[in-house]
């Protein structure tokens, strides 16, 4: 048996080779990334005599083409998540940290848990650009809630209070929030203040019809009325409205953003067969969908719902030690923050929306009148509901596989 250890970089590997009781078949040596020397690779670890596998760490997206191509190449590889690697001690105390001794130790590492190695299975296309698109979508929302923030702070010196005044729900065309594209026209309260409301009215409607909002009298009043009691901190002078301006052009440039990378999720989501299912399950919409299929991937790689549930941190570790005996386990968190993030978002709409027998919403409810912190109840129930998402999706893919 030959394990074959590799550390992954940006644009090199380095790879050693040993067999049981420390025999040292090939001493650390790099490979470039490049399409000849995974070959010569491939073609070394092919001519090593008897069963091969070859091991090497999840480093994000560095690991990716060279496990996928030694897979094609029909070779066995298992990618280990790192946490895994690092506490391995390798039988020393030392732990020294360089590209040779970490291919000698993740080779030791698959000597040692060689019956327990799973076999790396890439992804197809459709799920790969999908969770590729969710990374992407993650980062969009991160600079969208920025720059959300720095348009809010500039309307508390121009027109405090401003995008509290609307409830419209976000355009279905480009994500456009009303309030938002009020601010670009009006910038300044001292700009409707100073008008008589029917003046304003006039302006308002004449706005709401060019931008396909909705125009009602009893909004333009309210709004008209807020502006004449609203008090600012600078004056309407021509640069101030040109900040506020840039600001808003800069959100709906996010939000439009947002908004295309979400309608591509969706479109390419359809057309995995679990669509259905998951789009069925209570609180899930198309804009949570697309970010659960996205990061949980095909769950038939997960051995059982305890196994899904450690994946993505949602398990607990005991703590016990001689007389010591813990009462409660916080969750290990270790795994795809993204997806914590969507179940909670989930876990709101259920507190929300309180929908009869439901059986997440049930279990959330019972854990709450039992007295348990507000974020142990929500994860308790967000565990529940991964665990009937994986039960329901691994059956219908499993008889879509069968049925082909």
């Amino acid at each position: 048996m030959n394990a074959v250890g590799i550390d992954v970089s940006k644009v090199k590997s380095t790879v050693a080779v040993l067999r049981p009781f420390g025999e040292v078949v090939a001493s650390s040596f790099d490979v470039s990334h490049t399409g000849s020397e995974l070959k010569a690779l491939a073609d070394f670890i092919k001519k090593l005599p008897g069963e091969t596998k070859v091991v090497m760490e999840a480093t994000g997206n560095y690991y990716e083409p060279i496990a996928r191509y030694l897979h094609e190449q029909n070779l066995f590889v298992s990618v280990v998540n790192p946490v895994l690697i690092s506490d391995f001690g390798g039988n020393t105390l030392r732990k020294p940290k360089t590209d040779k001794k970490d291919s000698l130790k993740i080779a030791s590492y698959a000597l040692s848990y060689w019956v327990d190695l799973k076999e790396y299975i890439p992804q197809g296309d459709l799920r790969k650009s999908l969770k590729l698109l969710n990374r992407q979508y993650q980062q969009a929302s991160k600079l969208k809630t920025m720059m959300n923030n720095n348009l809010i702070s500039l309307l508390d010196l121009t027109f405090p209070g401003i995008n509290k005044l609307f409830t419209s729900p976000s355009r279905e065309s480009d994500g456009h929030e009303k309030w938002v594209d009020f601010v670009l026209a009006f910038p300044h309260c001292d700009m409707i203040s100073k008008l008589s409301i029917k003046a304003f009215s006039r302006k308002y409607k004449k706005w709401c019809n060019s931008n396909s909002y909705y125009f009602t009298e009893t909004s333009c009043k309210k709004i008209h009325d807020f502006s004449k009691e609203c008090i600012s901190s600078v004056s309407s002078e021509e640069s101030t409205a040109f900040a506020v301006i840039q600001a808003a052009k800069m959100l709906n440039s996010a939000t439009e953003n947002c908004h295309a990378i979400q309608l591509e999720m969706n479109r390419l989501a359809a057309q995995l067969p679990e669509y259905d299912t998951v789009m069925s399950m209570y609180g899930v919409g198309k804009a949570v969908c697309p970010q659960l299929i996205a990061e949980i991937g095909d769950p038939r790689r997960f051995h059982s719902r305890k196994a899904i549930t450690a994946y993505f941190g949602y398990d607990s570790e005991n703590n016990d030690s001689g007389q010591k005996v813990s009462i409660s386990n916080s969750m290990t968190k270790k795994g795809a923050g993204a997806l914590r993030r969507t179940l909670f978002i989930i876990m709101l709409v259920l507190l929300k929306n309180k929908p009869v027998d439901n059986p997440v919403y049930d279990f959330l409810i019972k854990k709450q009148s039992e007295g348990k912190h507000y974020y142990s109840y929500m994860n308790a129930a967000a565990n529940k509901f991964l665990r009937i998402y994986y039960a329901r999706v691994k059956e219908v893919l499993t008889a879509a596989e069968a049925s082909v």
